[in-house]
Formats: structure tokens, sequence, C-alpha cells
């Protein structure tokens, strides 16, 4: 296991994709057809009509705040990865925090789209702000979360957003950011924030080991360790329930975390796994729920929950059965009492099967961390892009869209292309198009609503084979 070493080759492999795209390029990258072009990238054939709705079709672009509380066709969230969203009652999209536009920035500002038009809800349009609150559980107009990005978030049964943790800025100094275990409550009803309990985010309160208490009780003084990049679900009964993530155990070690927690609106619980970092999963047999079975510890994973309340959860960067720390393909459901291993390898760094598109059972996602997810109206999961591996085993950003069947446990390429580091198709704003594709990347943010399942953002290509932070905002319906 070499955590740190993985991570720093992602890096030095960003500095190398603009090379890869020029190639890309003259070889007809990002074709839509289901043939192979040069290079031997091939593309779906075209299963999805995706519209580029708003936003740029170029990196790097700033917001366009407008009036707080005023929709206006003008205002446009900044580009942005690690943000946070959720759909309210009525369907409109909600984004939060993030960092982008160029490095060492990030952003407490909410925005909501209502299908048309972007406003500017809350916060601030300065970047790299800390926390201002009250007391826990009081609201009021200027009280509002740090600058933060990969959170986790749910949405309670009357519609309000739940926040939990990130990596929040500390003071006003750029780069100065660690993990927290704060959590807010944001009353969409009178557009205000509450800070419901936690550590305050302040340079002497950062960092917190995790309070585990007992596995299966529940317990005011249990509370989970300071975190990021965790994987959450929201289950019918209004529980949010929160796996892993890279952050600090019950000693207070810093690293990656393999415990599920969940949350009854009062205490929290500790469900599964290990109350100590970078544990190796456990993964018994194919298809089979256990007791001993549990995911191995891991940060940027996907995650989706059926119309059974099963908890699902795909691949992200962490350790395998042997404890190798890499990039995973494995799929996990956890019924509310135990965990089995669904599909994927057991062993990292997996290349991508494609088998034929558009055809259940023919192919598996290769490995992958920082995808987006959605659930349709039968409960299937789609998947897009994320920094994984494609057909060939090569490293970087991805664009291939996935739907997995739960009834037939089966997976389907669906859309995009079997190769690495894809420029966007935009074709004409508000216009769906079997040629249009987003460009490959990875943490960016989904909703679901009756329109479709809508995407924004993330770290990744632009049409113009540029890489950096975006903010084009794409949506799709269900075939």
């Amino acid at each position: 296991m070499d955590r740190e070493n993985v991570m720093n080759t992602y890096s030095r492999a960003k500095l190398g994709i603009l090379a890869v795209l020029v190639a890309l390029t003259a070889c007809g990258g990002g074709d839509s057809t289901n043939t192979s072009v040069g290079g031997g990238v091939s593309s779906a054939t075209s299963f999805i009509d995706w519209t580029w709705v708003d936003g740029s079709e170029s990196f790097s672009q700033p917001g366009s705040y407008g009036i707080k509380g005023t929709a206006n066709l003008n205002n446009m969230p900044q580009a942005l990865e690690g943000a946070v969203s959720w759909t309210d009652n009525i369907g409109n999209l909600w984004l939060f925090g993030g960092g982008g536009v160029v490095g060492s920035q990030d952003f407490n500002s909410l925005w909501k789209f209502d299908g048309t038009y972007w406003t500017w809800m809350n916060g601030t349009t300065t970047v790299n702000q800390q926390s201002v609150h009250g007391a826990f559980g009081v609201a009021n107009p200027s009280y509002s979360p740090g600058a933060r990005q990969y959170s986790a978030v749910w949405k309670d049964t009357t519609g309000n957003l739940w926040l939990f943790g990130g990596y929040v800025r500390t003071n006003v100094s750029p780069g100065d950011t660690d993990a927290s275990n704060d959590m807010w409550k944001y009353d969409i009803s009178i557009n205000q924030w509450a800070l419901m309990d936690g550590v305050v985010t302040t340079d002497t309160t950062i960092a917190q080991p995790g309070i585990y208490g007992s596995i299966g009780q529940a317990s005011p003084a249990n509370f989970p360790g300071a975190r990021s990049k965790a994987s959450s679900w929201v289950d019918l009964a209004g529980n949010f329930w929160l796996f892993g993530g890279e952050g600090y155990d019950s000693n207070g070690v810093f690293g990656e975390l393999n415990d599920l927690w969940k949350f009854d609106g009062s205490n929290w619980i500790w469900i599964s796994g290990s109350d100590t970092v970078d544990q190796a999963g456990s993964y018994g047999i194919l298809n089979t729920s256990n007791v001993a079975n549990v995911p191995g510890a891991r940060q940027g994973a996907v995650s989706w929950i059926d119309g059974s309340d099963n908890l699902w959860l795909f691949g992200g960067f962490g350790m395998d059965s042997s404890g190798n720390f890499s990039i995973l393909n494995d799929l996990w459901k956890f019924d509310g009492i135990n965990w089995a291993w669904m599909s994927g390898s057991d062993v990292v760094g997996q290349s991508g099967n494609y088998g034929t598109a558009g055809s259940l059972g023919s192919g598996v996602p290769g490995a992958r961390g920082f995808g987006v997810s959605w659930k349709d109206s039968s409960g299937n999961l789609w998947m897009f892009g994320g920094r994984g591996t494609d057909a060939t085993g090569n490293f970087g950003e991805l664009n291939d869209l996935w739907k997995f069947e739960p009834v037939n446990k089966q997976w389907a390429w669906m859309s995009g292309a079997n190769a690495i580091d894809q420029l966007g198709i935009y074709g004409i704003k508000g216009v769906s198009d079997p040629a249009n594709v987003p460009g490959a990347r990875d943490v960016s943010v989904s909703w679901t609503n009756a329109s479709g399942l809508w995407l924004f953002g993330g770290q990744g290509i632009d049409a113009y084979g540029s890489f950096g932070y975006l903010n084009d905002l794409w949506q799709f319906q269900q075939p």
C-alpha cells in the first residue's frame, strides 16, 4: 500500500493530458459512433441524447452572481469541482460550495436552478470564507458554513439540506484546509443556515477523531470523525447513511476509512466497519451477504440506494482484499444488516471491460473514483466518468456512461468513450443530439428530477482540449 504514490501519479498524469489530447484530437477522439477510431478509441452507439443546457464549453469560467435571491438569465455558478448537490421537493436543483476557477479557491455560495434560471441564494462571492455561526440549532441570515469541498449532504423529509464535514477553510490564507466534522442544516423555507452539531471549524478544532461507542447503539455522544470524500445515502425513512472517506479515526490517525454510520435525526449510530484507518476489504463469496463482509477503506466511491432501501457502493480509491491501495471497481450492496460483494474485482487497478454497447451483462466498468451517479425511476444505477482506467488500462479522466440493473445484477455501457481524456462535444445549447457527450471529468455533481438526469461541472476536459474546472450543465433522459 502506497497511497501517496498513487495520488501523486494521478497528479503527474494531469500534466500530460494536453499532449495526450492533441493525439486524440488528431485521431478522432470523441467520435460518437460505435466504430473504432484512431488509437483504438471507441464510443458507444447513441443510446443517450445529451443536452448541453447552460454554462460554458470552456474551462475556468468565473461566476456571474447577479442579485442575491433574484433569478436571471445571466446568472451562472463559477467553474467548480468537489461541490455538493441536492434536489428539493418541487424539483429545483441546488448547488453548494466546491473549489474552482483557479487553484486555492474554495466557495461557500449556495445556488438554485429552476430549470431555466440560476439564483444565488446564500453565502458570499468572496473565496475562502470561514464559517459564521451562533449556538447549535439557531438559524440566522448571517450564518453560513465555511468554504469547503467534498462534503456529504442529504435532504430531509421537509426538503431541507443537511451538510456534514468536508475539507474546510480554516483561515483566510490560501491553501490552509483540513477535514472537519461539523454538521449544518439549511432551512429552505427561510433561506437560513444553522450549525447543528459537531466541532466548529476553527484552526484549533478541526481534524477531530471519531467517537464510535458500540456498534448498533445510538448515543448522543457518538460522532463520526472529521472527513471528506465520503459516500452517503438517504433511506426511505429519512435516515442519513455515511460511509468511509478520507479522515480521522477513533485514535485521531488520518487515513482511509471504511466505517458505516446512520444518523436518525437525533443521534449517530456506528453500524459496521472499523474504527481505525486503512482496513483491507473482506469480500467473502460473490453475491452472498455475510456478517464478516465489509468493503475496504476508500474515498471517492459512487453510491446510490435502490427502491428496496438497499445501499449500493462502487469503486473509489482505497484498499482491496490484500490491503493494496489504488483504484477499485468492486460493487457492494448493504441490505441493512450485512454487506455483499456483487460485481467487479477484489483486486485494485482493473481495466474496463466495455463489451457490446447497450448490451446488459457484456461488460464491467473499470476501476475509478470520483464519478457521479443517478437512480432512475426503475431503480437502476447510472454512473458517469470519474478518474480511472479505460479499456486498455490507461489512467486518466473518463466520460463513459454506464447503467446497472440491480434485478439482473448486470452492467451495460451506454454512452461515451472506452478511452481516457476525451473532449466534450457540446452541440447547440438547449438541443439534444446523439452526437453530444460531456468531456471526460471527475468530482462533478448530479441531480435527478422529473425532467431527467443532470450533470454539472467538475475538473476535466472542455470542448477545446483544455484541462481545468468546468461549469457546464448537462441533462439526459433515461432511455
